[in-house]
């Protein structure tokens, strides 16, 4: 049998990357990480917001190569349907997979003028109206799915495909200095950025030596 590898960029600056080793750890599944510069062209261009996510993440399992975060989430899904990585009843799993997609494919605002940046701490920073109105409706989705499922993640009392498709967000508000006055979301917030997988990641990245320019925000 041929080794499970998954291929990802920068931890410091890829949030794709991070969205698809989460779920890979979520899932339990037992892989190898192969790490592309972050000078790489096409992986800077997907960072940069100026190409699709195609280069990372990318999971290799059994022979089969599979790209993009939600088609590695449904492909861990079917390989290890027992990790939870969606919820097990039908109107939930629905719901999970609608918000996964709406991060997937929007927030542009977002994540433009907010980059993700483990190591970047910018006190007092000035979110821009565009980026902010992402913000509240994030947070709306996010207040909602603590309401119906009752926390402490988006669907229940275990993270699942949707919290690790909305970690970035997180951090990006930490790097940000964005205050909560929600306490649900606040305590969501503190939740993601303590499990074991995320302690892990952010760990790492912060030893990373490279800097991209483009992504350090000056004001």
């Amino acid at each position: 049998m041929s080794k499970t590898t998954l291929t990802i960029s920068s931890k410091n600056y890829s949030s794709w990357s991070l969205r698809g080793w989460l779920m890979a750890r979520m899932a339990g599944l037992d892989f190898e990480e192969i790490v592309l510069p972050p000078d790489d062209p096409g992986v800077k261009a997907e960072m940069l917001l100026l190409a699709p996510s195609m280069l990372v993440p990318s999971l290799r399992h059994n022979g089969i190569r599979i790209w993009d975060t939600l088609a590695i989430a449904e492909y861990l899904h079917e390989v290890k349907p027992k990790a939870g990585l969606l919820p097990a009843d039908r109107a939930a799993r629905a719901h999970c997979r609608a918000i996964s997609g709406e991060m997937h494919s929007g927030f542009t605002s977002l994540r433009s003028a907010l980059p993700m940046n483990l190591k970047g701490k910018f006190k007092g920073y000035k979110v821009w109206s565009r980026a902010q109105a992402d913000i509240d409706h994030v947070l709306s989705i996010w207040k909602g799915c603590l309401d119906q499922y009752g926390g402490p993640f988006l669907f229940g009392a275990q993270p699942c495909m949707a919290d690790a498709m909305y970690a970035p967000v997180v951090t990006r508000l930490q790097t940000y200095d964005v205050t909560l006055s929600d306490p649900a979301c606040a305590a969501y917030c503190k939740a993601i950025l303590a499990l074991p997988a995320m302690r892990e990641w952010t760990a790492a990245a912060l030893l990373e030596p490279e800097a991209i320019d483009e992504l350090e925000v000056e004001f």
